[in-house]
């Protein structure tokens, strides 16, 4: 056999080989590649189309086309758009999955009855759009003592159900005599009346919210909000610097999570109450 130094190829056994794809790498901002044609080298900023967009260490911004040749420490790699990140199904403050695009339910007759505007104000914060969407409305009122005839005057029913949310509703309280005598009167099977355990609602927000370890102790005979006020060094003159204090109280309150338990279950207790299948 005639060997011919140079009758052979070289070359044809490098080119039979199939060509080795860079390994892909998402172009998830942030990631620092080099364009190995340019020599830029920055951080991916976006990713719009087919482009890709780096910007350097001096702030330059530049845009190369998703499938140019680009370098990670040097070895070459091949850009591939990101991979969008599942969404998380939105929450509610109240920690309630929200529903999209809908619109707010057409007010019901069965309504939730709070103490104060601080109460309604703090609910509609944290269930106000559950409540949009069931269509449950929450008037204040001015004090419990009337309960009874109020009550009475909105003639409420299994279809149009009154529930009611009282502050310091304790065992011996006179909360809890009112309480027990609407349970026990004519409309006690339309009216559901609970309450938290707080002097006031102002309580019902963890102390943590406000950086104290716990709500200050103040004495009988001194009005609660205004020792609150001086015990937290604020202002506490006249009505208007209640007001700010709670508006101060409210502003921390970014969730549920942002207050107590025992208040907690009996408003979610209410809202089940009034929206009951057969409820108006």
């Amino acid at each position: 056999m005639d060997f011919d130094p140079y009758g052979t190829d070289v070359l044809a056994a490098a080119r039979a080989r199939p060509i080795a794809r860079p390994p892909e790498v998402a172009a998830e901002q942030g990631l620092v590649v080099e364009d190995a044609a340019s020599g830029f080298c920055g951080a991916v900023t976006r990713v719009e189309g087919r482009l890709v967009e780096l910007e350097d260490y001096f702030g330059a911004v530049r845009a190369f086309p998703l499938d140019s040749s680009f370098l990670i420490d040097g070895r070459p790699v091949a850009l591939v758009l990101p991979t969008a990140a599942p969404t998380a199904r939105a929450r509610t403050a109240s920690g309630s999955f929200a529903v999209e695009q809908t619109r707010a339910r057409v007010a019901r007759s069965s309504r939730i009855l709070v103490e104060g505007r601080h109460d309604a104000e703090l609910v509609e914060k944290v269930w106000g759009a559950d409540l949009r969407v069931e269509g449950v409305v929450v008037e204040y009122l001015e004090g419990i003592d009337d309960l009874p005839d109020l009550i009475a005057e909105r003639d409420p029913s299994p279809a149009k159900r009154l529930g009611v949310l009282v502050d310091h509703l304790v065992p011996g309280s006179k909360e809890q005599r009112i309480a027990d005598a609407v349970a026990a009167g004519p409309f006690g099977d339309a009216v559901l009346v609970v309450g938290h355990p707080f002097i006031d609602i102002w309580q019902a927000v963890k102390p943590s919210r406000l950086g104290i370890e716990a709500w200050p102790v103040i004495p009988r005979g001194t009005d609660w909000k205004r020792g609150i006020c001086r015990s937290l060094g604020w202002a506490a003159d006249d009505q208007a610097d209640i007001a700010r204090a709670w508006q101060t109280i409210l502003g921390r309150v970014r969730s549920f999570a942002d207050l107590e338990p025992a208040l907690l279950g009996r408003v979610e207790q209410l809202i089940d109450f009034v929206t009951e299948p057969g409820s108006a």
